[in-house]
């Protein structure tokens, strides 16, 4: 079984408690990557949702004659707002940056990000396959190890 690619654990070397050391350490590191999985999907649903945005903007031509727009504040709560400009737009670059981008660049900007998040999101699909493999490769030797202590442990007839 490999450990995250650096060593390799033989599992018929290691006890009974040894092997539910290791598949608890597992499922924690599974756990982890699982909600970090979660968390990038979210991420990529908001640059989509952001990008969205950004292409109807110039799509949308009541936003050309009339600079009034709802500006969200929550994901339920909207304030009537105006644009300054109908060709620029402030972007959030992380960690709480804003930069003014023209529709256009902002619209590469969201892209890219939804395009980078989804590579991270494969690399780390396939991390959680691997590690899900070794949670089932553990507890297949443990259930191994359990029957053949019940079986050392009964007396023979």
């Amino acid at each position: 079984m490999a450990s995250g690619g650096s060593e390799t654990i033989n599992l018929d070397t290691l006890s009974a408690q040894q092997l539910t050391q290791v598949k608890k350490q597992l499922d924690e590191e599974l756990e982890h990557l699982t909600s970090s999985f979660a968390q990038l999907h979210a991420a990529q649903s908001k640059f989509r949702e952001c990008l969205r945005c950004v292409q109807d903007k110039n799509k949308t031509p009541a936003l050309k004659e009339n600079n009034s727009i709802l500006v969200p504040l929550t994901n339920s709560l909207y304030v009537r707002g105006t644009l300054s400009s109908a060709s620029h737009v402030v972007v959030d670059i992380g960690t709480g940056f804003y930069i003014e981008k023209e529709v256009k660049s902002a619209a590469d900007f969201y892209e890219t990000k939804v395009g980078e998040l989804g590579a991270s999101i494969k690399d780390l699909e396939a991390i959680v396959q691997g590690k899900t493999n070794n949670v089932r490769v553990v507890e297949e030797v443990l259930r191994q190890k359990m029957v053949t202590g019940t079986q050392q442990q009964a007396p023979p007839p």
